[in-house]
């Protein structure tokens, strides 16, 4: 009999949309004639837990213990009669089934309020006067956070929306406490997860059950499921894969591991699982598995098959979300972050434009791992394909491409396709703040629906940068956030704080520029993050080059990523962490920006290095544009219409050309000589996006002399043609 395989993501990872892991898996499986199922347990459980046959059941659980209340679980419990009769109308609005109750949510007093509403931000400050259905989600999520405390505190100390236990993962070096904690009797959320999981094995009867294991959040119950199908199902082999696998257990030793799990599976899925699939149905051999652990006479052995090569992603197929609950997922707003509320707010369909990183020389990043050095990109008509495809079958049109780095160029290529097969979609992803970002390209991804882009300026500071070996600088930065912010896509930023050898002085210095940038209107959204040093990135592998010590624990068996590192710098990084994350708040709502930069902080900080108007003269000043004359020129509008008209001045006349561009959002005229407005209007048929010869910039300064015309740079760059980039007329 053919194996079947459940595809299996364990609680929690998100409540806004699926981890894309398993619809990744489950498309190839698609492409190979694989049965699979899948299931997102998070959600299930998540919805098990917060309605009110779930919730009478968490009370009557924490009953026994009201004398031992704090307050906050005191008032909680009191209330709990509201509780049960608002959370299945609180849960159904942040699903999206309930829209009209945002008015009472957002006016307070519709839903029971604890603990967390005392440190709820002013809502007209956080979402303005009009920001109904947001501000009731972040009520809403506050509600559910609330509860979330009630049952950390009283029924399962490990709770966590998006993660449980995660102390037990979190740079688990060894498996003791780990393997300890899965010795006790299962916790209710453990039931509950177990309960869902036997639903999934009596459904899909599978002879394989692959659990994708993204974070140290789904580490325990990961291992949870996987000892309650050792233990009631025997005859079920168990594998792990995920990017937990990926960065955490590429050392791993502790045979204790396959009590639980029969395979652990390194890096892109897609071979190792197929190979395990031919292992089971008896069509391979134990040496031909590919990047997967396994027990051989009670050791932990690797096998990577040689002859076994991975598939080009162009052959992975498309991600297939059939089988999950698509429209049971929660939508979110924790914190008042733009960038956050793209995160945890709506349904995006996950895909990716190229595997790897075609940067690949970030001193903190993992570049020695193949998810980050393996650079392959897929043809943006592919890309295509597989959205059409997914917007079929989710009936969703937003998409997250979750690139390390979107490659500037593919994402051009598919932005033309984008526009040449009248696509609508919104959309979004990670990139390098490199000058490849121009106005004229920020202007075309606009026009093919991208909405935000994400990227690292971590330390703000040119030294730090260098020393990263991020190939960008502040002041390019600057300009490219400029270019985004000017076509409407949302920036945000990534920052970081403590890289090796930084300075306090850096750091203010830093927390000075990103002040700039926000006060300059060129940065909409970022979060600071402290450094933390990986085994598998260039400062793990030698931070005695990077001018740190690192701290050698004991032989690890289990977990091994995270480095312990000493800095001879002495400088507190965690003393920064509260003034930056305060001041940054603030910059978000544009206010803060007159404060000066000491007072964020409670300890003595120095004075900050950098000009006031750094940021703004650098916007001011000339861009350098160098004529690229192999760039591709495009036009995107409608075409324009075309009238003549005499032009007189001081007893002289001539012949001029009116060119009216319509635009969704307004008019524009320009004028130019009769003849040239002629070889104008003629030209932008031929550029249309439609057309299917492309055009250089070249190819248009011949034509534009083959028709007898002169001085082609004085005319393309002068104001009438260059302000055209408004009505769609593109240099990318």
């Amino acid at each position: 009999m053919p194996v079947s395989v459940l595809l299996l993501t364990p609680p929690f990872t998100q409540l806004n949309t699926p981890y894309p892991a398993t619809a990744y898996l489950k498309g190839f499986f698609n492409t190979r004639g694989i049965s699979s199922r899948q299931a997102d347990l998070g959600i299930e459980v998540t919805l098990s837990l917060f309605c009110r046959e779930g919730l009478e059941k968490i009370f009557a659980l924490a009953a026994p213990g009201v004398e031992g209340f704090s307050e906050n679980s005191r008032r909680i419990y009191a209330l709990r009669q509201d509780y049960l009769q608002t959370i299945d109308e609180a849960v159904a609005f942040l699903q999206g089934k309930k829209p009209t109750l945002a008015q009472r949510i957002a006016k307070r007093g519709f839903l029971p309020e604890a603990a967390r509403f005392a440190r709820l931000d002013d809502l007209h400050f956080s979402f303005g006067a009009m920001g109904f259905q947001d501000q009731a989600k972040h009520i809403a999520t506050m509600y559910l956070e609330d509860l979330g405390d009630f049952i950390k505190e009283n029924i399962d100390e490990h709770f966590g929306f998006s993660r449980y236990a995660e102390r037990l993962g979190r740079s688990a070096n060894q498996f003791d406490e780990l393997h300890q904690a899965l010795q006790q009797p299962p916790s209710h959320i453990d039931s509950l997860t177990l309960e869902k999981l036997e639903q999934h094995l009596a459904l899909g009867q599978p002879q394989l059950v692959a659990i994708s294991v993204p974070f140290p959040g789904n580490l325990f119950s990961a291992f949870r499921c996987a000892q309650h199908i050792r233990r009631h199902h025997p005859h079920i082999r168990v594998a792990m894969g995920g990017g937990f696998a990926n960065t955490e257990l590429r050392s791993l030793s502790d045979p204790r591991v396959f009590d639980y799990f029969h395979f652990i599976t390194l890096d892109d899925g897609e071979r190792p699982l197929e190979q395990l699939v031919h292992y089971i149905n008896g069509q391979a051999e134990a040496e031909e598995l590919k990047r997967c652990f396994l027990l051989e006479d009670g050791n932990v052995v690797y096998k990577n098959s040689a002859a076994c090569s991975d598939y080009k992603m162009q052959d992975t197929g498309t991600p297939d979300y059939s089988d999950l609950l698509l429209s049971d997922y929660i939508s979110a707003i924790e914190i008042a972050n733009p960038m956050h509320s793209l995160w945890s707010d709506g349904r995006w369909n996950k895909l990716t434009m190229a595997h790897g990183c075609y940067w690949g020389k970030c001193t903190f990043c993992d570049i020695s791992l193949d998810y980050i050095r393996l650079y392959e990109p897929l043809a943006a008509a592919h890309i295509c394909d597989r959205m059409e495809q997914m917007i079929a079958q989710t009936g969703q049109n937003g998409f997250h491409f979750v690139d390390e780095a979107a490659p500037p160029s593919l994402m051009k290529a598919l932005s033309i396709e984008i526009l040449r097969r009248g696509l609508t979609v919104a959309w979004w992803t990670n990139i390098r703040f490199e000058k490849s970002f121009t106005r004229d390209l920020c202007q075309l991804l606009r026009a093919a629906g991208c909405i935000a882009v994400s990227g690292g300026l971590e330390v703000a500071s040119d030294r730090l940068l260098a020393l990263i070996n991020k190939g960008i600088t502040v002041e390019q930065v600057a300009r490219v956030n400029q270019h985004f912010t000017e076509a409407g896509i949302m920036v945000h930023a990534y920052l970081m704080y403590g890289f090796p050898t930084q300075t306090a002085q850096e750091t203010i210095d830093s927390l000075e520029m990103v002040r700039q940038l926000f006060e300059a209107g060129v940065l909409q959204s970022a979060f600071w993050h402290q450094f933390a040093m990986t085994a598998h990135s260039p400062v793990g592998l030698a931070p005695e080059k990077f001018g740190v010590k690192a701290v050698i624990p004991a032989k690890p068996t289990f977990a091994d990523n995270d480095v312990v590192h000493e800095d001879p710098t002495g400088t507190e990084h965690e003393l920064f962490s509260e003034g930056l994350k305060t001041s940054l708040h603030n910059y978000m709502h544009g206010v803060g920006f007159d404060m000066p930069l000491h007072k964020w902080f409670e300890h003595k900080v120095p004075r900050t290095t950098v000009a006031p108007d750094h940021i703004r003269r650098i916007l001011a000043s000339p861009e350098p544009d160098p004529q690229r004359l192999n760039a591709r020129v495009l036009f995107l509008g409608p075409q324009p219409q075309i009238s003549y008209f005499v032009k007189s001045k001081k007893g002289s006349s001539w012949s001029m050309a009116s060119l009216r561009f319509e635009t969704r959002s307004r008019t524009l005229n320009i004028s130019v000589s009769d003849q040239q407005g002629q070889w104008l209007h003629a030209l932008l048929e031929k550029l249309h996006i439609s057309q299917d010869k492309p055009w250089t910039l070249r190819q248009v300064k011949e034509d534009y002399e083959a028709a007898g015309l002169e001085h082609f740079e004085l005319f393309w760059d002068n104001k009438p043609v260059n302000t055209l980039y408004q009505a769609g007329l593109l240099v990318v």
